[in-house]
């Protein structure tokens, strides 16, 4: 997982592209450049089969170098970090702070690939991936990018962190300058595996990353409140904001191109002689929890954990079905033990 931008929602779900899937989209795009270049060069020696030979090898050393330079520079800034290797392999190129490629980095990285897999044989770009904790090769590391990996399980991209109606309010009142990144990934964290630890574990684990979040917050929280309802309302409003800031920053980038999202000619709007302040209040909408990760199955011999029956007021409150749950009844195994699914001869 990557740390690209400051805001939970965004930082958290971006993926960093591993050794194999990018190994794959180079060679697709070395195929891909390989098919181009011989076709290029045969109909240059088609078009210049009475021309001077110098002028034949002048022609198809510019078609090398385009294709070699141009291909990658040329897809990856149109296509805003995609070659067609890439659009196979579900990878996209990305700056380092989440944003898109630009014309001087797809150059940057155009030309020390040519360096990296065309005269080294791809040994440099190996290197440097395996030393690298986000996967870097040597043309990232100069143009100041990443790899990121698109194609991601759809449940990456629900809602982790939902806002309780009951702590709206407060929650909207929040300081969280001194929330910190890896604090608040250690939170999600949590909450995307709740359903894959045991109680004890889950309720301690969950106590301890709320006192230390709730440390850095203020103000404190209204009432006792579960850590798990506190720590989905904390990140749940840094989503929130972080949304509105980068909504405010494409706005400004827009105001500053002159984009102002009306057609050439339009006339501007009429400005209203009255308005209300601020408009209507507007009530929180409630959202749904969001859905569990799906449990896996235990191995022979390993005891296989079930969720509580009738949890109370948490985030994953409904989602489950309610009832007893399968197996022996309850009471006939003592705490903190659970049984033993049978092993199949």
């Amino acid at each position: 997982m990557a740390e690209l931008v400051t805001g939970e929602a965004v930082a958290l779900d971006i993926r960093v592209a591993r050794l194999a899937s990018r190994g794959c989209a180079v060679l697709l795009d070395l195929l891909f450049q390989l098919v181009i270049m011989n076709i290029l060069i045969v109909g240059v020696s088609m078009a210049t089969a009475g021309a001077d030979d110098a002028w034949t090898t002048g022609l198809s050393l510019a078609c090398v170098v385009a294709v070699i330079v141009g291909y990658p520079c040329a897809f990856e800034t149109l296509s805003r970090g995609r070659t067609l290797g890439k659009l196979a392999a579900g990878l996209r190129v990305v700056a380092d702070d989440g944003g898109p490629i630009r014309f001087r980095q797809a150059l940057v990285r155009a030309l020390a690939g040519f360096i990296e897999f065309w005269t080294l044989y791809s040994a440099p770009a190996l290197i440097a991936s395996l030393c690298s904790k986000r996967g870097k090769r040597l043309g990232d590391l100069f143009a100041g990018t990443i790899v990121i990996q698109e194609r991601v399980p759809s449940s990456v991209f629900g809602p982790v962190a939902v806002m309780p109606p009951q702590l709206a309010g407060w929650a909207r009142t929040l300081e969280l300058s001194m929330l910190s990144d890896e604090l608040a990934m250690t939170a999600r964290q949590y909450l995307s595996r709740f359903w894959e630890l045991r109680p004890d574990v889950r309720d301690s684990l969950g106590q301890r990353i709320a006192d230390q979040v709730a440390a850095v917050v203020s103000p404190p929280p209204p009432g006792r409140v579960r850590p798990e309802i506190l720590l989905s309302a904390i990140l749940a409003e840094r989503r929130r904001r972080e949304e509105w800031r980068l909504a405010q920053r494409r706005a400004a980038r827009l105001r500053r191109l002159g984009q102002t999202g009306q057609p050439p000619g339009a006339a501007p709007a009429p400005v209203p002689a009255m308005a209300m302040a601020g408009g209507p209040p507007v009530a929180p909408v409630p959202q749904g929890p969001p859905m569990p990760p799906p449990f896996s199955a235990p191995g022979p011999g390993q005891p296989r954990f079930l969720p509580p029956q009738n949890y109370g007021a948490g985030p994953y409150q409904g989602v489950l079905p309610q009832g007893p749950p399968p197996g022996p009844p309850q009471g006939q195994y003592p705490t903190g033990q659970y049984p033993v699914p049978p092993q199949r001869p």
